[in-house]
C-alpha cells in the first residue's frame, strides 16, 4: 500500500521518463530473429493478392485492409503480447507462408522451372528491394515509438540507457542507413561543378528535417511532453541529427568519391573509436551531467553521437551505389543480394569481435560496434526482404499474374504484353500501404510522431491493460494508414521543399 501512494505522489511526466530510463535491450540474436517479421509478411501479402486478387476490386478500401492484416497486424502482435513467443510466431508465418506457396505450385498452369525463372529477364520502375527496407523501417518505427510507451511492450525492445541492443536502437541506425540508401551520391546524380552549389543545395534540402525539429522542440517545451535527456540532449533530437548528418556527408562526398566511402566510413569509425578510448570523451558523454553550463553539455549525446551516424550513412551511400547498379536478369539479383548477405554475416563476425576485445554497442554514443550492427542488420534485413520479394515473384511466374506489384517485374513476350494488361499494372501500383507509405514517407513519419504525442496526452498508457494497449496500437497505426493511403488515392505527395 505505501508503494502504490509513493507511485501515485510521483507526477505522470517523471514516472513516463523513469518508465523509458536506465534499460539494457536484448540479444543480438532475438533482433536478427525479428528481421524475419517483415519478409514473412511481405511474402504473405504477396501470395494472398495472388490468391485473391479478383477480391481486390469489392470495395476501393480492400487493399488497404489487406495490408493492414497482413502487415500491420502481426507486426504489432509480435511487439506487444506475442514477443515472449516470437519463435514460435516466425515458425507458424513460415508453415502458413509455405501452405500458400504449395496450393500456387500445385494449381498453377504456368513455368514451375526455377532455372528458368533464375535466367528471366526483368526490369523495375523503382529501385528494387530499397523501397521495402524504407517502408518497412518507418512502419516499425511508427508502431515502435507509441508502443514504448505502454506495459505490453518489452522494456528490452526499447532503447537502451547507455550500452545494449534494443529493437529501437537499431530503427535510429536503420533510418540513417535508410535515408543514404536513396541519397544523389547513391543514385549516382552528377554532382560535380561547383561543390559549393552542391552544398548549397543539400543544405536547401534539411529545412524541413530543421523546422521539424525546432517544431518538436518547441512542442515538447510548451506542453511539458516527457522526455528522456541522455537520448539525445536538451534542446536535440533526431531531426536534427538527420539534419546534420546529411549536411556533413553531402560535404564529404563533395571532395571524396562516392564510390569509396566505406573506407571513409571506416577510417572516421576506427579515429572515432580510438578517440573514445584513449581521451577523456567517453567519460564526458557518459557521466558529465552538468547541462546549465553550455549548449554543447546539455546536448552532448547528439552532438558527438552525430560523427557515428555520418559513418552509417557513408557505408548507406555506398551500399545504395551497389544495389543501383544496372541488372537485367534475376540471377544477377540473386547474386547481389547472396552478396549483401554474406557482407552482413561478415559484419557481424567483425561486430562479435568488437564487443569481446573493445566494448558493447551504444546508441548513446554511436561508437563502432553501434555502426557495425546498423550496418550489418540493415543489410541483413533489406536482402531477406529482397529474397522475400523474389519468392513473390516467383509466384507471379507461376500463376501468370504479372499485374500485382512487385520492387521486379518479369519481362514477357512480345506476344503477352497487351494495353489491357500494362492499364491493369498501373491501376494495381495505385493500391497497396507499401505503395502509399512509399510516396509520403517523410510526412507518415511526423504524422506518426503527431499522433503518439496526442495519445500520449489523452491516454494514460502506463495502467493500460494488455488487450487495451494492443488496441490503442492498432487503431493508431489504422488512422495512419487510411491518411497515406487516402493521399495515395488521390495521387497526393506531400512535398513542400
Amino acid at each position: 500500500m505505501l508503494n502504490r501512494h509513493v507511485i501515485h505522489a510521483i507526477p505522470p511526466r517523471e514516472l513516463k521518463e523513469a518508465f523509458v530510463s536506465n534499460l539494457n535491450g536484448t540479444s543480438l540474436v532475438e533482433v536478427a530473429l525479428g528481421s524475419f517479421l517483415s519478409p514473412l509478411c511481405l511474402i504473405h501479402r504477396g501470395l494472398i493478392l495472388i490468391l485473391c486478387h479478383h477480391l481486390l476490386h469489392l470495395h476501393p478500401m480492400t487493399p488497404l485492409l489487406l495490408d493492414f492484416f497482413v502487415i500491420i497486424l502481426p507486426l504489432v502482435l509480435s511487439c506487444t503480447v506475442l514477443s515472449s513467443v516470437l519463435h514460435v510466431v516466425i515458425i507458424t508465418m513460415t508453415l502458413v507462408a509455405a501452405g500458400l506457396f504449395y496450393n500456387i505450385y500445385t494449381n498453377s498452369k504456368h513455368q514451375r522451372s526455377t532455372s528458368s525463372f533464375i535466367q528471366s529477364g526483368v526490369h523495375f520502375h523503382q529501385v528494387p528491394f530499397i523501397t521495402l527496407f524504407r517502408v518497412f523501417v518507418n512502419i516499425n518505427t511508427a508502431i515502435s515509438i507509441l508502443a514504448v510507451d505502454f506495459n505490453v511492450f518489452p522494456r528490452r525492445y526499447a532503447k537502451t540507457e547507455t550500452y545494449g541492443t534494443g529493437v529501437m536502437d537499431f530503427g535510429v541506425g536503420g533510418f540513417v542507413f535508410a535515408n543514404a540508401l536513396v541519397s544523389p551520391e547513391a543514385r549516382g546524380k552528377n554532382t560535380s561543378g561547383l561543390r559549393i552549389n552542391h552544398i548549397w543545395k543539400q543544405l536547401l534540402s534539411v529545412w524541413p528535417l530543421m523546422a521539424l525539429g525546432i517544431g518538436r522542440l518547441m512542442t515538447v517545451k510548451m506542453t511539458g511532453y516527457h522526455e528522456h535527456e541522455t537520448e539525445y540532449g536538451v534542446h536535440w533530437n533526431f531531426f536534427f541529427t538527420l539534419a546534420i548528418v546529411r549536411i556533413v556527408s553531402s560535404m564529404l562526398l563533395t571532395v571524396l568519391p562516392a564510390n569509396r566511402s566505406w573506407v571513409f566510413a571506416s577510417v572516421i569509425c576506427g579515429l572515432y573509436q580510438l578517440t573514445l578510448e584513449t581521451s577523456s570523451l567517453k567519460d564526458f558523454v557518459i557521466h558529465n551531467n552538468d547541462r546549465d553550463k553550455s549548449f554543447l553539455l546539455a546536448n552532448k549525446e547528439g552532438i558527438i553521437s552525430t560523427v557515428g551516424y555520418v559513418a552509417i550513412y557513408l557505408i548507406g551511400v555506398q551500399v545504395g551505389l551497389y544495389v543501383m547498379q544496372p541488372r537485367s536478369r534475376v540471377r544477377e539479383w540473386l547474386r547481389a543480394l547472396l552478396t549483401l548477405l554474406l557482407t552482413s554475416f561478415m559484419l557481424y563476425a567483425v561486430l562479435c569481435t568488437c564487443q569481446t576485445f573493445v566494448e558493447p554497442v551504444s546508441r548513446r554514443l554511436a561508437n563502432l560496434p553501434f555502426c557495425l550492427w546498423s550496418v550489418a542488420q540493415s543489410v541483413f534485413l533489406m536482402s531477406c526482404l529482397g529474397l522475400a520479394d523474389m519468392i513473390v515473384l516467383f509466384c507471379q511466374r507461376m500463376s501468370g499474374c504479372h499485374f500485382l506489384t512487385s520492387s521486379c517485374t518479369l519481362q514477357r513476350k512480345e506476344s503477352e504484353t497487351n494495353t489491357d494488361l500494362d492499364q491493369q499494372t498501373s491501376k494495381m501500383e495505385r493500391h497497396g500501404l507499401i505503395q502509399a507509405i512509399s510516396r509520403n514517407q517523410l510526412f507518415f513519419f511526423l504524422l506518426s510522431n503527431v499522433l503518439t504525442g496526442l495519445t500520449n496526452s489523452t491516454i494514460d498508457t502506463l495502467h493500460c491493460g494488455s488487450l487495451f494497449s494492443v488496441f490503442v496500437l492498432l487503431f493508431y497505426m489504422l488512422i495512419n494508414c487510411f491518411f497515406i493511403y487516402v493521399l495515395h488515392s488521390y495521387d497526393i505527395t506531400v512535398k513542400f521543399w
